[in-house]
């Protein structure tokens, strides 16, 4: 039970029986304000800690200098003494909220930054390559063999095994199907089609942005955080030409040659399929592969892997040159370099089917 007591000259709260949360405490501010709190305690029985933060939040407004105490248990006056000792923070303000025109203005103008950054990118990466026709880029070519051992010998196993089980499942579903009208046979036909036209572009372009891609922009963004692309522009040297154009030439270089080894592990996962669990020969899968492939869908699929690596050099570089200055910038790059360069390579996907549909390719 509480009770308060206003006088002339302080506000008098007497503590009584069992005290909790419920209890009521009317303390008008108006009296707070002007006079000294006396809490006194008379044959309190129980309380716990809910009814302190209660009590404190009552007296919150005074300072702790005009609170006395007299019979308030030990233990009550020292969580009170504590918590008024603590420093009060004010309440951080809502924040309003922008109307929807100002918020739509605002990415306007931030997809305009962004396209504008991204155009100058390109553009200088297109000066590099003039640079180095000319003989006057200026890179290492210990860099270039070692970028091009990285993206190239150590991603085979990675490609082979990824397009291998592909290919696996492609003859699956499609022997499924097929097994209707009693044609497994063009099983063969199928993966191998699928396989030099488009899957192993597709597929190896997807192993190569999550990891050469991704390599890329976290290298690049941990020179940017050690300082190291400041130290290249004081000593006058380019960096796209120094980073940058080695990073595409490797990747332009050895994409064709791990997508053809990726059609090769396609057509080779369907025949483990067709041979083992559906009972087809092996020279009759053999042939019909061969009768399948047209070297017209083979350099479809070498070109959508060059225009692949292509896009994936220049988002890995791109958000590592532009990244931040701390370590969380450099995994929001790599993020970033992944997630658009897989989308960039949908969207040329699509493009370059309508193209060559266009073109009757």
């Amino acid at each position: 039970m509480i009770e308060t007591q206003v006088t002339e000259n302080c506000v008098r709260v007497v503590l009584k029986g069992v005290l909790n949360s419920n209890d009521p405490i009317h303390l008008p501010a108006t009296n707070l304000s002007n006079k000294e709190v006396h809490l006194i305690g008379e044959h309190i029985d129980s309380w716990n800690t809910d009814f302190v933060i209660t009590l404190f939040n009552a007296l919150q407004p005074r300072s702790p200098q005009s609170i006395t105490y007299s019979g308030v248990p030990s233990g009550m006056e020292q969580l009170l003494r504590l918590a008024f000792q603590a420093p009060r923070l004010p309440q951080a303000a809502v924040p309003a909220k922008d109307p929807f025109l100002e918020r739509l203005g605002d990415c306007g103008i931030r997809f305009c930054r962004s396209v504008k950054k991204g155009s100058l990118f390109l553009l200088d990466c297109v000066r590099s390559w003039v640079r180095q026709v000319s003989g006057k880029a200026v890179y290492r070519s210990k860099d270039f063999w070692l970028i091009l051992a990285d993206c190239g010998p150590k991603s085979i196993s990675i490609v082979s095994l990824i397009s291998f089980m592909v290919g696996l499942i492609l003859a699956f579903v499609g022997a499924i199907q097929l097994k209707i009208f009693g044609a497994q046979i063009y099983v063969a036909s199928l993966v191998t089609i699928g396989m030099t036209r488009i899957m192993g572009a597709i597929m190896t372009g997807v192993i190569m942005a999550g990891r050469t891609g991704a390599s890329y922009a976290a290298t690049i963004g941990t020179m940017q955080v050690n300082e190291e692309l400041d130290a290249l522009q004081t000593m006058g040297i380019s960096r796209t030409d120094f980073l940058v154009l080695p990073r595409m030439n490797a990747l332009l270089l050895s994409m064709p040659i791990l997508i053809l080894l990726s059609d090769f592990m396609g057509i080779l996962g369907g025949c483990f399929v067709c041979v083992v669990f559906w009972g087809i020969p092996l020279s009759e899968y053999l042939k019909y592969s061969i009768a399948a492939f047209n070297i017209t869908n083979f350099l479809v699929g070498v070109l959508h892997g060059v225009v692949f690596g292509l896009i994936i050099a220049l988002c890995g570089c791109y958000f590592g040159v532009n990244c931040g200055r701390n370590a969380d910038s450099v995994g929001t790059a790599t993020t970033q370099a992944v997630v658009y360069a897989i989308v960039w390579m949908i969207a040329m996907t699509g493009l370059l089917t309508a193209i060559l549909a266009g073109l009757g390719i």
